[in-house]
């Protein structure tokens, strides 16, 4: 590789660090707009979960051929992000397999043929996944969220890891043969899969080949490294954001709804369990449940960030399944799309309250009260989710704002609501007349 190539390797190096910074700076601003939430305890708890869940794929394997597949697009993500390493070096100081001579030839000759196996698997698997979603009738990838937008992501994913993979293979075949011919490139010998590449090259010209294999090189490093950029606009992101998301999982029992801490106050109060003097203030713009994401949390936002849009949660919730408008996948990325909308305004220089009051709010221009309303609180949705994302806490925000806020809720809920308040009890009798039936019981004993 000559200096001009080096530079231009190392200028686009440069440039997709410098691209892929920049965006976890804005992914980083618009994450840090959810209200503070301290998930820093039971460190091994969590240390585990994210272990058994993000790392070890657990709740994929509930489906095995499916959690297979997937893992073995994962591991070869993983594995061949060794190889990179030495294109990124090789391109860099212009040498070519630097790893072989440091590691030795028949060590290095074993790791190339574990990498040509992962991505043989890895195009098999995304011919695979391009059948199921795109050919077979499974209906989570046919919903009506699934737009233009979200379809091309998955096509252009899918087809990029097979362009690469393929890219890989064909480098390997070239250069098998260019070694024999041209002494810039070590003697390493043939590989176990690009070996039956080799015909389609044989009898080509040195020049020829060089061509090639210059070319497959090129375009398996400027692919992932543009790869590299498009994850972090991608659903793809949970793949770096799937291990702080299953550590930072909430690891209450999936029933438990936590309580909003005014209103709990306001009971114990009613209650005589604390004196109004003990009554910590309220904020003058505080707002009843979330009308928009700066409401939410900041792990709720990051749950947002991290959907893979797979539609297990929709798949699931039984709201969903008689027909209801509530789709859990439409909510996290409806809640997405709005954090996306605001970073573009924080991108511009706009500070958060001002890329935030743009005319538009989270619930009302993305999720609709119908859609919220129709969640029974099932937790169906958590329980689904392969990387422990949880769409029921910000529905539960947005109905809370619904009823707190908009008092839009039904007339049978809002009877239940005033008696809850007045009575401290769903019926409609003083909480004095509560025992009443005890009474009654113990007369008619008598």
């Amino acid at each position: 590789m000559n200096i001009l190539a080096q530079i231009f390797f190392a200028a686009c190096v440069a440039v997709v660090a410098f691209l892929v910074t920049k965006r976890i700076a804005i992914l980083k601003k618009t994450i840090q707009l959810g209200k503070p939430l301290n998930r820093n305890d039971q460190p091994q708890k969590r240390l585990k979960t994210m272990l058994l869940v993000a790392f070890g794929q657990g709740k994929m394997f509930q489906k095995p051929i499916v959690g297979i597949m997937h893992f073995i697009i994962y591991a070869g993500f993983l594995i061949i992000n060794i190889e990179v390493l030495e294109i990124v070096i090789d391109g860099l100081t212009g040498h070519h397999r630097i790893f072989a001579p440091i590691i030795g030839t028949g060590f290095y000759h074993f790791l190339i043929n574990c990498f040509e196996f992962l991505a043989v698997s890895v195009i098999v698997v995304c011919v695979a996944f391009l059948m199921r979603r795109y050919v077979l009738p499974i209906k989570r990838f046919r919903m009506k969220e699934l737009t233009t937008i979200p379809r091309r992501d998955a096509l252009i994913i899918l087809v990029a890891e097979i362009v690469l993979m393929s890219a890989f293979l064909m480098n390997s075949a070239t250069d098998s043969l260019l070694q024999t011919v041209n002494e810039h490139y070590p003697k390493v010998g043939t590989f176990a899969f690009s070996q039956f590449l080799m015909p389609l090259f044989a009898g080509m010209s040195e020049t020829t080949l060089l061509i090639i294999e210059r070319t497959t090189w090129w375009l398996h490093i400027l692919g992932i490294l543009s790869f590299a950029v498009y994850v972090t606009y991608s659903k793809h992101l949970h793949i770096a954001l799937a291990f702080p998301n299953t550590y930072f999982s909430n690891l209450e029992p999936k029933g438990h709804i936590s309580n909003m801490p005014t209103v709990t106050n306001e009971v114990k109060l009613s209650l005589g369990l604390i004196k109004e003097t003990d009554m910590p203030a309220v904020a003058t713009d505080a707002r009843f449940g979330a009308q928009d994401v700066n409401d939410l949390s900041w792990k709720q936002l990051m749950d947002a960030y991290s959907c893979t849009e797979c539609g297990r949660c929709t798949e699931q919730c039984p709201a969903n399944q008689t027909g209801k408008l509530l789709s859990p996948r439409k909510i996290m990325m409806d809640t997405r799309d709005r954090l996306e909308e605001v970073g573009k305004e924080i991108s511009k220089g706009k500070t958060e309250k001002e890329a935030l009051a743009n005319g538009k709010t989270l619930f009302g221009d993305y999720i609709l009260k119908e859609e919220v309303m129709a969640c029974t609180t099932c937790n169906a949705c958590v329980d689904a989710c392969p990387i422990n994302i949880d769409p029921l806490s910000i529905i539960m925000e947005v109905r809370r704002f619904v009823a707190m806020e908009k008092a839009d809720t039904p007339a049978s809920w809002n009877a239940m609501f005033s008696n809850l308040e007045n009575n401290m009890a769903p019926w409609k009798f003083s909480p004095n007349d509560r025992f009443n039936w005890a009474d009654k019981v113990v007369n008619t004993d008598k």
